[in-house]
């Protein structure tokens, strides 16, 4: 092919928004090509890895994000795990002060916590705006930016003294903050070889989890003890110490392999200290909404939807509805309410040791097994089911026992069914988010904005009809409601998805 006609292929590939495919922004190479390797990228290889099954196979350059220490991946995507967590840590925090909030900004609780609905929308539609630019100017200085946005709005949440100025800096400060609960998938594919992916996407995964019931335990004890603006200045320390650890410990992973000349190839130092256009493709307006497209993909839109009403249940509903229906039952303060959150923390930590570790050891026997050595995704969603169980279980538990409990006498039981469902929805995340990515993985930041903008949409809504739900039918049926829901939306699809996922896959790559 002629380079004009390969300019003619990208250009048209570009105004058709399916950006990750054209030939410059391929991000890695194919297993295949370990065969045409020269004798000394070998010998690199195996000195850097001990081996050349690897897939995907890195460039002949210690740049190569493949190519990077340990100590140095992790570090990295630890800084972009707590990042991801400081999304949903944020819109989380405020959530045992509502009372307080309510009397001071003279509102009602019920628009007291619309404060945390709103930061749950915006992180979710946010990540449309980020993502292009990330992939034209590369992750690090988008997240550098964003963590400085977050810190000034943070700031002005503390200051401010009116109920709409500071909805106006919450939705400003989820704007900015919320780019690594969607990219982080994207840094997980680009620096991790795809037999560790699920572990590593898991730690991205659970701390993307961990900010929900985290935050609420630790700022329950700040805003008992010296006040809700507190909460404000703290999460504004945090972004500012993030962002003096990223200069140092969070290297560029946007690396372009294909068709790309050495001498073109970033240093490892320029990783770091050079901010520069790292793919010169112009800019188009339907580039910013191009995640919608994933919408079209049977094996991404089926994870989407099913992980969202899992999350729906087993995360929004537990924490938002947590503090109003503890409150109003059993008189907690903002310290005892911030306590109730400690469940959801452990189960969360269990769960994915089961969505993250146990889902790479469970692909790699189903690679040993096969014939050819290479296991479909669809091996990975038996995993799935256990979660689905576990959340269905937990969340019937939650709101049967806290009906059943006499009004003024806490007992654990809430808890417990709290930490069951938070343990499946973690492993409901981890696998179906890797499964997603596993059937597309050029794809992983559009999957990833995609996943983050469905998950965060029907949370947002959630806390609209939760209360109506519970006032009309009681929380034992509305338990009934969220098993329906689950099964519905969840089980069933996960189960044709399963059934007829290969055939489905075949069939969008056909059409890209």
């Amino acid at each position: 092919m002629s380079n004009d006609e390969k300019g003619t292929t990208q250009c048209d590939l570009s105004q058709n928004g399916n950006l990750e495919h054209v030939g410059t922004h391929t991000t890695y190479l194919e297993k295949e090509e370990i065969a045409s390797l020269s004798e000394e990228h070998r010998q690199y290889l195996l000195q850097r890895h001990g081996t050349l099954e690897l897939d995907p196979v890195p460039l002949m350059t210690d740049a190569d994000p493949y190519n990077w220490p340990r100590w140095k991946k992790t570090a990295n995507l630890l800084l972009v795990a707590f990042h991801a967590c400081m999304a949903t840590f944020m819109a989380a925090s405020i959530i045992p002060a509502y009372e307080t909030m309510a009397e001071e900004l003279h509102v009602d609780i019920q628009h007291a916590s619309y404060l945390t609905s709103l930061q749950i929308a915006i992180i979710g539609g946010g990540p449309l705006f980020w993502r292009p630019l990330s992939t034209r100017f590369g992750r690090r200085p988008i997240f550098l930016i964003s963590l400085l946005g977050s810190m000034l709005f943070n700031i002005g949440c503390a200051k401010t003294d009116s109920y709409a100025s500071m909805a106006t800096c919450r939705a400003f400060a989820a704007f900015f903050i919320c780019p690594a609960s969607a990219i982080g998938s994207a840094v997980v594919v680009e620096t991790f070889f795809k037999n560790e992916r699920a572990k590593f996407m898991g730690i991205w995964t659970v701390m993307l989890t961990l900010g929900v019931p985290a935050a609420p335990f630790i700022f329950g004890f700040v805003a008992y003890h010296v006040g809700y603006r507190w909460i404000y200045w703290i999460l504004a320390m945090i972004n500012g110490v993030q962002f003096i650890l990223y200069i140092f410990l969070g290297p560029e992973t946007r690396f372009i392999r294909h068709h790309t000349h050495p001498a073109s190839l970033p240093s490892l130092k320029e990783t770091y200290f050079k901010f520069r256009r790292i793919d010169s493709t112009p800019f188009t307006l339907f580039e910013f909404i191009s995640p919608l497209r994933m919408a079209k993909y049977p094996c991404v839109m089926i994870p989407a939807a099913a992980y969202a009403m899992v999350f729906l249940f087993a995360s929004v509903l537990l924490t938002v509805e947590i503090p109003q229906l503890f409150a109003q039952k059993f008189q907690f303060n903002a310290q005892q309410l911030g306590l109730q959150f400690l469940g959801i923390v452990v189960g969360s930590l269990i769960g994915e040791q089961f969505g993250g570790r146990l889902s790479d050891v469970w692909m790699r026997r189903g690679a040993k097994k096969a014939s050819n050595g290479n296991v479909l995704p669809e091996h990975r969603l038996w995993l799935s089911y256990s979660g689905y169980l576990l959340a269905i279980c937990g969340v019937v538990v939650f709101l049967v026992r806290i009906e059943q409990a006499p009004e003024g006498q806490w007992n654990i039981t809430p808890i417990i069914g709290a930490a069951i469902a938070a343990a499946g929805n973690q492993i409901v995340t981890t696998v179906l988010i890797t499964y997603a990515i596993d059937c597309y993985h050029e794809e992983a930041a559009s999957i990833g904005v995609f996943i983050s903008l469905v998950r965060q949409m029907w949370g947002f809504i959630g806390p609209f009809w939760f209360p109506q739900m519970f006032e009309k039918i009681g929380l034992s049926a509305s338990a009934g409601v969220a098993v329906a829901l689950v099964v519905g939306v969840s089980l069933l699809p996960t189960v044709l998805l399963q059934w007829k996922g290969t055939a489905l896959r075949h069939t969008m790559n056909a059409r890209i």
